[in-house]
């Protein structure tokens, strides 16, 4: 790269971590640009978590080094919720970020420098720290830092009044929410987020996908929200067997690149394994022949240089189904102007709306909204204040929500809770569920008094799924589970005859599942005939009509330009042409490199697969040759990223 030496945000090599006798990182070599967009993925307990940690130097690590670019600086968000102090939410924000200490500061030596002698050497002294200072007060963003916070808030859905309230007075939903508005007023060059959307509502988590595409640094993030993954990342890391397998582009890429690499892996794998069979098999057939003993020997030593593929091993395959269950009426919900209020406030009124038998229905709405209210009164845990519901011909409704692992018996273990269900699934069966909901092996032992709140709830989860009813009320039943689960559960509830009703905060598993969206706003429900990509294009283009320039103040101010007003625009055409070319000439060359690697890749490819190269040595060397292919289209994609970045930074300079 004509001589110069890559500086990296962030220079990973060589690290390896074990804990007894699992690998965590077997050798991980990886380097991070300044403004790179990655997301994390991989099986639950393959190691993401520590991996972020290993980052902030919170894990000692077995070899290796990580080295982070001297004066950046690194924020990080734990998915767990942590005990926060007894102060107002504003104040816990001031404190984080360091301004309190750093306005204490300014205010004591305020004091001393009106009570000094301002012809003394000790005036000077006092005085040349205050403006050391105050100007580390300045780029710490002192003098609007109350406004950022409160603009960070707010966008994270909390309400002006909340602002001073004591952070121990919230949930431990809205104490992550609280942390993650620390982590983005720091302003940091490195985020490192684990679950940054858990406990988001959907307002809540397209605001924070803004906030983060202006983001000057780098992020790094794990996260199971595909639609997040898509919007936010330009690569993902899968972790995998200690290992990461680099996919350049957001998680639909990586899903389908995916499938591709593993598709390719299975043929060369084939091909390799009828190569070793014909090797052993002449091994075999002369071995015990004198006259054949140098050829012999020379296949053995051929073997033994072989780099042999492994393929994963592919879990057997578990398929969720509800169990068949009685038919309801066509009418399965019919609520009359149902209202709810505690004291003065009001949650909603006058709602009216009828569910019928098979419909899929997404709830959505701000939290706070009413969504869980009314889905408990639904559920019969709470009266209404007004209006009335009811349930039709047959219907056996079940219900879940975050509360749900409060009625598992704490008496028994996970095998015995699951026993007790009324399911004709034998033991066989059960223990799969078990394992596709993450309690594999001896886990199903473990005492339910002993359980995580997250395991409770998957458990709670998955004896719903094991009942006999006919319409599910679901309040946020993704919120433990990881992507393959989800998957999972996502397909049963695709293929269920009954009927749904669901809130949840995954904008992905909303979109597949559900064809018509209740929109819980100012006490009101609105009902859209769609899915939740429709509801969000109508909410949008509302949104836009209310704020669009009228048609003809747009062309009564085109209509009338002057000559200058023209010339200015054209001098400012070619400015930006000249100033854009570079890039624009960059991006080409480039894309031709890429296209080029692209071509040859395809060309092994089709060799390979063909099955005609009978040359062992030179199956290696194409395959070889493909391995260094992924590793340079991955380099010149990731340099085609940041010129594409930097020509729309220019363009958008010019806006």
């Amino acid at each position: 790269m004509n001589g110069k030496t890559v500086v990296y945000m962030i220079n990973i090599s060589e690290i390896s971590l074990r804990f007894a006798d699992k690998v965590i990182f077997d050798g991980i070599t990886l380097f991070i640009r300044d403004s790179e967009r990655i997301g994390i993925v991989g099986d639950n307990g393959t190691g993401k978590t520590t991996f972020l940690r290993s980052l902030l130097n919170e894990v000692y690590l077995d070899k290796g080094t990580i080295e982070i670019k001297s004066g950046k600086t690194i924020a990080y968000l734990s998915q767990e919720a942590t005990e926060l102090p007894d102060i107002s939410v504003l104040e816990f924000m001031r404190r984080s970020s360091g301004i309190s200490d750093v306005e204490a500061e300014m205010k004591r030596l305020e004091k001393e420098i009106s009570a000094c002698d301002h012809e003394s050497r000790e005036y000077e002294l006092i005085l040349s720290t205050y403006e050391n200072i105050t100007h580390e007060f300045e780029i710490k963003g002192g003098y609007s830092f109350d406004s950022e916070a409160k603009r960070i808030l707010s966008g994270l859905g909390f309400k002006n009044d909340d602002f001073s309230r004591s952070c121990m007075e919230f949930s431990g939903g809205w104490k992550i929410r609280i942390n993650l508005a620390v982590v983005l007023s720091k302003n940091a060059d490195i985020l490192l987020l684990d679950e940054p959307t858990n406990h988001l509502d959907s307002e809540s988590m397209e605001w924070l996908e803004s906030y983060l595409k202006n983001h000057h640094g780098a992020i790094l993030t794990v996260s199971h929200d595909r639609r997040f993954l898509d919007k936010m990342v330009s690569k993902i890391l899968e972790l995998k067997r200690g290992k990461f397998e680099i996919y350049s582009g957001n998680y639909s890429f990586y899903l389908k690149e995916k499938d591709r690499r593993l598709e390719a892996l299975k043929k060369e794998y084939e091909a390799q394994q009828g190569e070793i069979k014909r090797i052993q098999d002449f091994i075999d057939r002369f071995r015990s022949k004198a006259s054949k003993a140098p050829q012999v020997q020379s296949r053995i030593k051929m073997l033994e240089k072989f780099d042999v593929i492994e393929l994963e091993n592919e879990s057997k395959k578990i398929r969720i189904k509800f169990p068949d269950t009685v038919k309801s009426g066509n009418e399965v919900i019919k609520a009359d102007g149902l209202a709810k209020s505690y004291g003065d406030l009001q949650v909603f009124s006058g709602v009216n709306f009828t569910v019928y038998r098979g419909e899929k229905i997404a709830v959505v709405g701000k939290n706070g909204a009413g969504k869980s209210t009314l889905f408990k009164i639904l559920a019969g845990e709470t009266e209404p204040s007004g209006g009335s519901f009811g349930f039709g011909l047959n219907v056996s409704p079940a219900y879940f929500s975050q509360e749900s692992a409060d009625n598992l018996s704490t008496g028994n273990n996970i095998w015995e809770e699951i026993r007790a269900c009324d399911t004709a699934e034998n033991d066989t069966r059960l223990r799969n569920l078990l394992g596709a909901f993450l309690f594999s092996g001896n886990d199903i032992y473990k005492p339910i008094s002993v359980l995580s709140g997250g395991e409770k709830s998957r458990l709670a989860l998955l004896k719903i799924l094991l009942s006999k009813s006919n319409l599910l009320i679901l309040d946020e039943p993704t919120n433990h589970l990881d992507a393959a689960t989800k998957n999972l559960f996502q397909q049963a509830l695709l293929i269920f005859d009954g009927t749904i009703i669901i809130v949840s905060h995954d904008r992905y598993f909303l979109d597949e599942l559900a064809g018509k969206v209740y929109e819980i706003k100012d006490g009101s429900l609105r009902i859209i005939e769609g899915n939740y990509s429709y509801y969000m294009e109508k909410r949008d283009q509302a949104e836009n009509e209310a704020v669009a320039v009228k048609p003809e103040e747009s062309e009564e101010a085109t209509a009338y330009k002057s000559k200058e007003q023209k010339r200015a625009e054209a001098e400012l055409r070619n400015r930006m042409h000249k100033e854009t070319k570079y890039f624009k000439d960059k991006l080409n060359s480039v894309e031709s490199e890429i296209e080029e690697m692209e071509n040859r890749k395809s060309e092994i490819e089709a060799l390979l697969s063909a099955g005609t190269e009978t040359d062992i040595d030179r199956t290696i060397e194409l395959s070889r040759e493909i391995g260094e292919l992924e590793v340079n289209l991955a380099y010149k994609l990731d340099e085609w990223a940041e010129l594409n970045e930097k020509l729309e930074d220019k363009l958008e300079s010019f806006r």
